[in-house]
């Protein structure tokens, strides 16, 4: 009996509520797939079609030709690499300060970066808007590789320095009786440890410049130039909206991101895991 009501607590306690999130969750997902492989007179029509009676991919043609949509993909992904680069750059380098060296203010200053974390990005539309413009550099990418970097730089140096921080200095010492002076002994020893850690902050960066909307829609107004976020917003007319085309870009937008979580998912859980240890 004590068994049975185990097997019952737990169906109610934990099965049950994950299955309704589950539900709330990949539902949309599918519904957005179903309807990218659906004609266009389909997607409207009722009964719903649960399942698409004719599957095509003239929707999937549409948004990557007639559309636009791999001029949006470019971007992004030209926008998504660059700042993924800088920011592992700056954040190991910041984080290994933090986690190497002793100052005055440096609980402080790490209490700092977090707090950046908490200021609204729409805040900073105003002021980044006129330094771009001032610069000349409106609708160019540089505009939100440089915006891009300076958001996600303070959360993922806090990442890198608790990673480091579990690197046991013994071995940075040994290389540098070696001969190694610091830097060598970063490059020849630190960094090939921080693999999990440098997967884990690209990742989330990488996500993060993929799918933000609201800094790319008001630092680039060519349509040449657009983002993902941007360019799939653009697709909703005022009268009209092309729900085939729509769905299958975002199922394309989706698959980066994907195939970025799935082959990355082991780094993923060790370089949090060695985040939070720090």
């Amino acid at each position: 009996m004590n068994g049975a009501q185990k097997r019952l607590d737990k169906l109610f306690t934990f099965n049950i509520p994950i299955l309704i999130m589950l539900m709330f969750t990949v539902f949309p997902l599918y519904w957005t797939i179903n309807t990218a492989f659906k004609h266009e007179g389909d997607i409207l029509k009722r009964p719903l079609q649960y399942v698409p009676a004719s599957p095509t991919i003239e929707n999937f043609v549409s948004a990557w030709t007639n559309v636009g949509f791999a001029t949006y993909f470019k971007n992004s992904l030209i926008v998504g690499i660059c700042t993924v680069v800088i920011v592992i750059i700056l954040s190991i380098l910041s984080g290994y300060a933090l986690a190497r060296y002793r100052f005055k203010g440096k609980r402080a200053f790490l209490l700092m970066l977090l707090c950046t974390q908490f200021i609204p990005r729409s805040m900073l539309i105003i002021p980044l808007f006129i330094v771009f413009k001032h610069l000349g550099l409106i609708s160019h990418p540089l505009s939100l590789i440089l915006t891009y970097a300076a958001v996600e730089i303070p959360f993922t140096t806090v990442l890198m320095n608790g990673f480091i921080s579990n690197v046991p200095r013994e071995l940075e010492e040994a290389a540098m009786i070696d001969g190694c002076n610091r830097m060598q002994a970063l490059r020849y020893v630190i960094f090939p440890l921080l693999v999990p850690g440098i997967v884990a902050t690209s990742v989330f960066t990488f996500i993060y410049t993929w799918n933000e909307f609201l800094l790319a829609l008001m630092l680039t107004n060519q349509q040449g130039r657009f983002t993902l976020p941007v360019g799939l917003s653009y697709m909703m007319g005022e009268f009209n909206i092309n729900y085939g085309a729509l769905a299958a870009g975002s199922v394309i937008a989706l698959i980066p991101a994907v195939i970025l979580f799935s082959y990355a998912q082991k780094h993923l859980v060790n370089g949090l895991g060695g985040a939070v240890k720090g």
